[in-house]
């Protein structure tokens, strides 16, 4: 396994949103870039783009968020549609350069926080580090503790390994086994090298053993000859952030203020206890927080904090009663990760050649 180079000398790929900082924020070079890619999609010169001329502006956006492609999920499609929501502003036919640049910053921006909170890695696997992990001294001790955390009474060759192979981890040299094309081109293959014993009938520690290390050679070898691009990505929750945040009182304000104008007072300026998760969701970059919803185990430690503090009834707080609520929970977030951290990886195939990823943000000749 090598991590892919941008330069070509061996470095690794880590999209971490920093190079589109770079373009946002040189007004120059961003300005020359609107420049380019305007010119590029406005067909008829007439100095705006119709709807049918922001399609590929739309479609380079998808890719560069990994979506895919439009018209594969109905759940994208709305996705694709929001984008051009943001340019049109829903009703617009014609969109002027100065509306495309301000736009096309704003969603840079956006992506560039996302990868900036959650960066990836694209790894190209190989075959090495799998075989280097086969011929290692812990191979056959761990494929022991292995079996003896997956076999059952019924269990055949077949689930045994299908389960072994999930076990196994990038670090080790295996891309995600469950994805489709991996299972299609890389496993299922590997499984019918399996000629001398049958794959649906109970097998004995021994077996598995033997069998599982032609299997896994099998898929090395297969990737040595199609290897297989993941991106990949990790983080650890540990509370250090959301403490930094604690910890500077004019920057913990600063992020409150600018959360709490985006909900609702009452007439006597009171806000229901019911934004109180609208304004953490807000707060949780800056605290290095995971969105709602995103990582089920953070979810778990959030709600233990709301019920802490009866966030869920429904009152309606005073400003001040709201942050100081908010902070505590906060404070309890920050208690529970520092005792047990968090640790979130995730790994994608990725199917598209990188010849075909978006354009999005490849540099012009003139810049």
């Amino acid at each position: 396994m090598e991590k892919k180079s941008e330069s070509g000398s061996g470095g690794g790929q880590v999209v971490d949103g920093s190079n589109i900082m770079e373009l946002v924020g040189n007004e120059e070079v961003f300005s020359n870039f609107v420049e380019h890619k305007f010119e590029e999609l406005d067909r008829d010169r007439d100095g705006h783009l119709s709807l049918n001329e922001l399609h590929p502006a739309v479609a380079d956006i998808g890719l560069a968020l990994g979506l895919p492609a439009q018209g594969s999920s109905r759940d994208s499609d709305h996705i694709y549609s929001e984008v051009l929501n943001e340019f049109t502003h829903g009703k617009q036919q014609k969109v002027s350069k100065t509306e495309f640049k301000e736009v096309l910053s704003d969603i840079l921006i956006g992506m560039a926080a996302g990868f900036k909170r959650d960066p990836i890695v694209i790894l190209r696997i190989d075959g090495e580090d799998l075989l280097e992990y086969i011929d290692g001294a812990i191979f056959e001790p761990e494929l022991v503790a292995t079996y003896s955390e997956i076999k059952s009474a019924d269990g055949t060759l077949r689930d045994c390994i299908i389960k072994a192979l999930e076990k196994l981890t990038v670090d080790q040299g295996m891309p995600p086994s469950l994805d489709s094309w991996v299972v299609s081109n890389i496993v299922e293959p590997a499984l019918q090298s399996c000629t001398g014993h049958d794959l649906d009938k109970p097998v004995s520690q021994d077996t598995f053993i033997a069998e599982f290390k032609k299997v896994a050679e099998f898929v090395a070898h297969r990737l040595q000859e199609q290897p297989v691009i993941v991106a990949h990505s990790e983080n650890d929750f540990d509370g250090s952030d959301v403490k930094r945040l604690l910890s500077n009182k004019f920057e913990l304000d600063k992020t409150l203020n600018a959360a709490i104008e985006t909900v609702p007072k009452d007439r006597s300026g009171k806000l229901s206890k019911e934004y109180l998760r609208v304004v953490l969701e807000a707060v949780a970059p800056t605290a290095g927080l995971p969105p709602l919803g995103a990582v089920e185990q953070m979810d778990k430690v959030v709600q233990d904090a709301f019920n802490m503090f009866n966030a869920d009834d429904g009152k309606q707080l005073k400003e001040d009663e709201f942050k100081k609520t908010l902070t505590e929970i906060l404070g309890s977030i920050m208690l529970q990760l520092e005792g047990n951290p968090i640790s979130v990886h995730s790994n994608a195939v990725v199917h598209e050649p990188l010849t075909a990823a978006s354009t999005l943000l490849q540099p012009t000749p003139d810049l």
